[in-house]
């Protein structure tokens, strides 16, 4: 079998990001097949099927906007743009499982939805609050590419530029809300099942992003709104001084979320008062007259008896006695309580109001200042607040997302908290390369966009972590892969929607002659749905460079007759690709050549010899 006898590949698979809407096609057609007609959904049929659980009415509760119809299906539109790897930039390139991605937001969770799917165990954003004064994306639904690009200086500006929404203007609530639905429903796909999202909001929002959520997550998923002191002063100005936001938080599925809590405070230790031969612990309440429910004679060391009601049975209270984790009091009833261990204490559960021991939007500005010597952020979240979060939100293993990453707090926060509790978390960042203000500090400073600021932070954090802890750094992930949202690699896929009939994987030559083997390496990654962070070898076999992916899970060999580099991919290569895969033993095993790399007296002898090795599959490019 010659390579171009191998089945074709599916249907844009490579092409462009997942395709949202057709998935959700196929999980109907799964569950309900009769609602099939010619391919298409007979929608008479489902409501027959679903009964009353349609709503029929013309007037019921629900929430809406203008451009709300626009904006739900902009989010199920695959993006037809690519990552792509930019190392000089980078930190630890070969090591780090960290992403800094540089682009609009919208299109960069598009390109994500294959690769991380249920995979992000908590995202935090802390977005526009829609003051009227701050920047909101300006998404494009013809186009959002083009105009990312051109927002960004790309290509000739054509009057697309990052505006204010200003309060005055009569879709002021709507607009904002146009940008936010999409971003969240696509941010709800990346979480994992037992995932959660907190969002940083103030009084001009809180109102609709609740609703928001509700749609998006589900009201049966609301964790909580946590109210947070902002401010250390309390300014004397209005009517009444503002001094609190808002962290909205949603579970993915509340019923398999599982929050942890967070370490005891002072005050909370404070109320460990006794001490016995195991150790400092407070009274727990055994015997109480409104809930306990358990009646059995209990005799006190004086004699007395107590009858209950106990809020535990009898065995299990003859047992803590037998153990000495009774405290009898001596007086009185001599009433029984238990004892609450200090060194056995997991934490205490969040609650709803946090103060400034949270840290606040001043200890925020003096993070950067600490960072930079000057303010190169304004209202930057102080890391003790995301750390807070971070805690409840994730265990030492899993993926933070942040896809309004600003100044990079929360990466900021993920490493300190790395360092602190010798954990492995691992940050998402995504952030538009939005230009700094000409007059502010940042500016002066060097720092044009928005997204120089957020990687050097992260560079700044890292080298006075490895400088006051040489040894223990060694131990943790203080690098980051950075990639840049461009168009694709593929010339048929220059952000052109008309194009969505051609393939990736097309047997003519079609890859952009600016590109590197390397861009199309990543975007191979990405459009397969393959981690970014996945670990690459490069051999040179005969002449050609090949990519060793995932420990020989897939070999990419982009080699190219017409560089001239060299005569053509030889059988060679294909006993090298071989050779390696035996190596690796890999479960399953693809492989991905550039099709002009061969001539025609070379391709059938390869493909012979790679089946011989038991490749899974193997297509061109």
């Amino acid at each position: 079998m010659s390579i171009n006898e191998l089945p074709p590949p599916q249907k844009n698979e490579l092409s462009q990001s997942k395709d949202l809407i057709q998935e959700n096609i196929e999980t109907l057609k799964s569950l309900f097949p009769e609602i099939i007609t010619e391919n298409k959904i007979d929608f008479k049929v489902l409501q027959e099927i679903l009964g009353e659980e349609i709503e029929q009415e013309e007037e019921y509760y629900r929430f809406t906007w203008t451009g709300k119809t626009k904006a739900r299906r902009e989010a199920h539109k695959p993006s037809t743009g690519t990552l792509r790897p930019i190392k000089e930039e980078s930190l630890d390139w070969n090591a780090t499982k960290n992403l800094y991605i540089e682009g609009d937001n919208l299109e960069v969770l598009k390109l994500l939805q294959k690769s991380y799917v249920r995979k992000i165990k908590m995202i935090y954003i802390d977005p526009p609050y829609n003051t009227g004064k701050d920047f909101v994306y300006k998404d494009d639904y013809k186009d959002n590419l083009k105009n990312y690009r051109q927002i960004t200086g790309q290509i000739d500006s054509e009057g697309n530029k990052l505006f204010t929404n200003s309060d005055s203007d009569g879709r002021y609530h709507s607009k904002w809300l146009n940008m936010m639905y999409p971003r969240l429903i696509l941010a709800r796909n990346l979480l994992k099942e037992d995932g959660v999202i907190f969002i940083s909001i103030d009084d001009n929002e809180i109102e609709n992003l609740k609703k928001l959520c509700d749609e998006v997550f589900g009201e049966v998923n609301f964790i909580s709104t946590i109210a947070w002191r902002r401010s250390d002063n309390q300014p004397n100005i209005g009517n009444f001084a503002r001094v609190k936001e808002y962290i909205v938080c949603f579970a993915k599925n509340k019923e398999m979320v599982n929050l942890y809590k967070l370490p005891l405070t002072e005050k909370a230790k404070s109320k460990y008062t006794y001490r016995d031969k195991i150790g400092d612990f407070r009274r727990s309440i055994l015997l109480d007259k409104t809930r306990g429910r358990y009646f059995y004679e209990v005799k006190t060391k004086s004699g007395n008896i107590l009858n209950g009601p106990w809020m535990i049975d009898e065995h299990r209270f003859n047992e803590l006695d037998k153990n000495d984790e009774i405290y009898w009091a001596s007086g009185g009833e001599e009433q029984p309580s238990g004892k609450i261990y200090l060194h056995e204490s997991t934490g205490q559960i969040p609650n709803d109001f946090w103060g400034i021991e949270f840290g606040t939007n001043q200890r925020g500005s003096d993070d950067i200042k600490n960072i930079f010597q000057e303010r190169a952020f304004d209202f930057p979240k102080p890391i003790s607040l995301l750390k807070s979060l971070i805690k409840i939100g994730s265990n030492n293993q899993e993926i933070i997302l942040d896809f309004f990453s600003g100044s990079s707090s929360t990466a900021h926060s993920v490493i300190e908290l790395n360092l602190e509790e010798n954990s492995k978390r691992k940050f998402i960042q995504v952030q538009l390369p939005e230009p700094t203000n000409e007059k502010s500090q940042a500016y002066k400073a060097g720092y044009k966009r928005i997204t120089e600021i957020g990687k050097e932070r992260i560079r700044r954090v890292v080298k006075k972590i490895k400088e006051e802890h040489p040894i223990i750094s060694k131990e943790l992930d203080l690098g980051f892969k950075v990639f840049k949202l461009d168009s694709s690699n593929i010339k048929s896929w220059d952000g052109n929607p008309d194009n969505v009939e051609t393939s990736l994987l097309d047997t003519v030559e079609n890859i952009k002659p600016d590109r590197t083997e390397e861009d199309v390496l990543y975007e191979i990654l990405l459009k397969s749905g393959l981690d970014l962070t996945l670990p690459i070898e490069e051999r040179n076999i005969e002449r050609s460079k090949v990519f060793n992916i995932g420990l020989g899970s897939l070999f990419i060999c982009l080699a190219d007759i017409s560089k001239k580099s060299i005569d053509s991919i030889t059988r060679k290569v294909a006993e090298g690709i071989g050779q390696w895969k035996k190596e690796c033993n890999p479960e399953i095993c693809r492989v991905v050549f550039r099709d002009n790399g061969f001539n025609d007296v070379e391709k059938t002898n390869s493909v012979q010899i790679l089946k011989r090795y038991g490749v899974d599959e193997i297509r061109t490019i």
